[in-house]
């Protein structure tokens, strides 16, 4: 059964008499959330909706009023499809692309990342100019699909549904390397402690990442594009830091210089490499062995 989630008091309500109309008419707002999209959103062990953009999501809420019905949660290609027969109203976590304009309304970013090449490690840095008829993951119906296969058509390209598969396939060897975005390498790296992944460069895309609407409703983009502006700087950075580790918000946000890409880049390699390295831990620690009658370290 879908979760529905009751607006909790506006702490600040930036909507005009008509906006507020416009939700009282319109009543509940089906979310369709991605099954693995860590750590913007996903599943958790649990079996819960968590990430960045549904606290995100949770802090406009809270602003506007808005009353959500959380549908079950599929691959991104399903959620779009369901988005196209306008089964759903709203999504997440989302980059505008000219497809996906023609039936969805997109707001301002709440956070920009960018997306890698990833490979196993002990290979020396690369790029998709140098994969020439060697596979390469990407996720269907993801923004960087298009963008990567018209830009290297050399590259034998494999579709898969989410960055978990993608990578996973990496490690086992059936591709020779997937391209993710940094946020989401690190958190599925970590989360399912698959050790024997290196960052191999960038692609030359970067996700910058929105809530997106049905296209009949542009009064709902206009009513989550206030709810977005009313978040304070202070609860938005600290919701970055939070799923994100130790990344200077101020690189990530909407209002970002240009000049502080490089520097984004390099921490989210550092967090990146910080995964790599608590799977390769994990991993260790699980092979060895442990003496009888001892209790394990603290």
């Amino acid at each position: 059964m879908a979760l529905m989630s009751l607006p909790a008091l506006a702490q600040q309500t930036p909507l005009s008499p008509a906006q507020q109309d416009w939700l009282a008419r319109s009543g509940v707002l089906r979310v369709a959330p991605e099954r693995d999209y860590g750590p913007f959103i996903y599943l958790d062990d649990e079996g819960r909706v968590s990430g960045l953009s549904v606290e995100m999501l949770d802090l406009v809420q809270r602003r506007t009023g808005v009353a959500l019905r959380w549908m079950p949660a599929r691959p991104l290609a399903q959620q779009l499809e369901a988005a196209r027969r306008r089964e759903v109203d709203l999504l997440t976590s989302l980059r505008p692309t000219p497809q996906r304009s023609g039936y969805l309304l997109f707001t301002r970013p709440y956070v920009k990342v960018p997306a890698i090449l990833v490979q196993r490690q002990g290979l020396p840095p690369t790029s998709l100019a140098s994969m020439r008829g060697r596979t390469v993951a990407v996720g269907t119906g993801y923004a960087v699909e298009p963008v990567v296969r018209a830009a290297h058509p050399e590259v034998a390209w494999v579709g898969v549904s989410d960055d978990l598969q993608a990578l996973r396939g990496v490690l086992e060897g059936r591709f020779d390397a997937a391209v993710v975005d940094a946020a989401s390498a690190g958190f599925v790296i970590r989360h399912h402690q698959l050790a024997g992944l290196a960052g191999a460069g960038e692609v030359g895309f970067e996700y910058e990442l929105s809530f997106a609407v049905r296209s009949d409703w542009p009064e709902l983009r206009a009513i989550l594009d206030a709810g977005i502006a009313a978040v304070p700087e202070s609860e938005r950075d600290a919701l970055l830091q939070r799923w994100l580790g130790p990344l200077d918000a101020d690189t990530l946000v909407e209002r970002a210089p240009v000049a502080t890409r490089v520097g984004t880049l390099l921490l989210l390699f550092a967090v990146l490499a910080g995964a790599l390295l608590y799977a390769q831990r994990v991993r260790v620690e699980r092979a060895e062995p442990r003496p009888r009658g001892r209790r394990p370290p603290p």
